[in-house]
């Protein structure tokens, strides 16, 4: 009987701890639908692993950043954007598909997913975590408009190592503020998301520069600036 009290004491502990936890995470939802985060958890990783290195990131609003780079991100991360509701279940199935069939398990990753995961959590390939980014996901998806999801994803994605958000590496990378990026431009950034500490937008190499090729590509298959301009005003 004692035995069966402290089982029931410590299940008892932990659904209330995982309910305390999902609350909270809630209220971050809630509390960046309308302010802005100060860091995210992989810029606070950064300062831990690196703490005499100086990390980059300056904050501006959607409205000051070029319509080129949601654009740019859109079509080289997550063309079903504007359509899913935070992750997008076809290219789950159709990942899940290719790694039964003995091709590599690819990330298949929304925006939304990669937002939820470098504000709340960890980088990495567990079930577990990619259990928790699709749940954080599916709730930015339900608290926050789309346009406030690419504000956020913009203003906390890598772009290099220490460089943190799309103003930051604009102003490092060309010398000019995140309103001015061309469309080459927004696509040199968008090419070193998957791999920022490895990709260069400054100095592209021969497989960036493909990359940017094919983005440039499919903004165009995208009908250009029209494929979001309802989501951005």
């Amino acid at each position: 009987m004692a035995r069966q009290s402290l089982i029931r004491k410590s299940l008892n502990a932990l659904v209330w701890t995982l309910v305390g936890v999902v609350l909270l995470m809630l209220a971050a939802i809630i509390l960046f639908r309308f302010v802005d985060p100060p860091t995210s958890s992989f810029m606070l990783g950064y300062r831990l692993a690196a703490p005499g290195q100086t990390l980059h990131q300056e904050w501006v609003d959607l409205e000051k950043i070029s319509p080129w780079m949601p654009l740019a991100v859109v079509a080289s991360e997550d063309q079903r954007f504007p359509h899913h509701w935070g992750v997008d279940f076809s290219a789950i199935r159709k990942a899940l598909a290719e790694y039964k069939a003995g091709e590599g398990l690819r990330g298949a990753s929304t925006i939304t997913q990669q937002t939820a995961k470098n504000l709340f959590l960890w980088n990495g390939r567990s079930f577990v975590r990619k259990a928790l980014e699709a749940g954080l996901a599916l709730g930015l998806d339900v608290f926050w408009p789309k346009k406030r999801i690419l504000e956020v994803y913009l203003n906390i994605a890598e772009f290099g190592p220490g460089i943190y958000g799309v103003e930051a590496a604009s102003r490092l990378y060309f010398g000019i503020p995140a309103s001015q990026l061309s469309g080459v431009q927004a696509a040199r950034l968008a090419a070193v998301l998957p791999n920022p500490k490895v990709l260069s937008a400054v100095n592209p190499s021969a497989y960036v520069w493909g990359r940017v090729t094919w983005i440039r590509g499919q903004m165009d298959q995208l009908s250009g600036l029209n494929y979001l301009r309802g989501l951005l005003q």
